[in-house]
């Protein structure tokens, strides 16, 4: 098994980190947060008191962190691990940043001998718990090769979406179907609901039917219909508004720098900006719009 550096075990890392943990890799963790480290090194990772030294000796460092500037701080300029690791271990970046970021990074990370793969994830925290995340991955195939089995260990899907970039590019054309499917079928629900139509069974109808899609499934914003959804548990957070609307940002700024027209992203980033405005609401997972449409007169 190899060594792993794991920086950030936030809500996603910390599961991903735990199943690498499971499987028999020696983990050095880091994060901002000292009640963060605590957890998994109660699981058995060493906890780090820098990313430095965290990464430092290892075969694979894995980032997950919030935004483009988090992961341009862990990596760039004269602070960021590639001017000070001595060592060059396999860089994956599973953050969800700008795929522009995610080049220039990974060119600045080619310049200094490293490897570098973009691996951003979709699934939640359920899936990421589970090990059966999806990963999009961006980089050489040859990379790739290198790096499957342990994020194979992560998580059950892993696709090769092109070069440097690709997989952030992927991620965010994802997450932008997931903002319009998830609002659509809180829309409908509602719909059904004024119509004196029952939840379980109008779900039960558009499963097996055209309106069918994985909200419907896995994580319906109806509470008590699917009793493992967020919505079922007061909405706690699988994939929290804040995140989603970070992702709806950079999907709609990589279609302005694109020329690509997305009505139904901007409407959709619209609608989870007003929700958002509710107290705690960014917190929550972002299948709240459901109460967008429920508080309407």
């Amino acid at each position: 098994m190899s060594r792993i550096a794991f920086l950030g075990i936030g809500n996603m890392g910390f599961p991903m980190a735990a199943n690498l943990v499971r499987a028999g890799h020696e983990v050095h963790a880091f994060d901002i947060s000292i009640e963060a480290r605590h957890r998994i090194a109660a699981l058995g990772a060493r906890a780090a008191e820098s990313p430095l030294e965290a990464a430092e000796g290892a075969d694979m460092v894995i980032t997950m962190v919030p935004n483009s500037r988090a992961v341009a701080d862990l990596y760039l300029g004269p602070a960021g691990l590639l001017a000070n690791l001595q060592s060059r271990p396999f860089l994956v970046d599973c953050s969800t940043i700008a795929p522009e970021a995610a080049r220039d990074v990974a060119s600045a990370a080619g310049r200094a001998g490293f490897t570098m793969l973009d691996a951003p994830v979709s699934g939640g925290v359920q899936r990421a718990a589970e090990g059966t995340l999806s990963f999009m991955v961006g980089g050489t195939e040859d990379a790739l090769a290198q790096a499957r089995p342990v994020l194979e260990q992560m998580g059950r899907f892993v696709f090769h979406a092109g070069g440097s970039g690709a997989g952030q590019a992927a991620k965010i054309c994802n997450n932008m179907l997931a903002a319009v499917t998830m609002a659509a079928t809180a829309e409908v629900m509602e719909l059904g609901a004024r119509n004196g139509l029952d939840a379980a069974v109008l779900t039960a109808i558009m499963q097996k039917s055209s309106g069918g899609n994985f909200f419907l499934e896995r994580w319906h914003p109806w509470p008590n219909v699917l009793p493992d959804s967020p919505s079922s548990k007061g909405y706690a957070a699988g994939f929290q508004l804040a995140l989603m609307l970070k992702d709806l940002g950079l999907a709609l700024d990589s279609a302005r720098a694109n020329g690509a027209a997305v009505p139904l992203g901007a409407l959709a980033q619209s609608l989870y900006a007003l929700r958002s405005k509710e107290d705690g609401a960014p917190a929550l997972d972002f299948s709240c719009i459901q109460t967008l449409y429920t508080h309407q007169a």
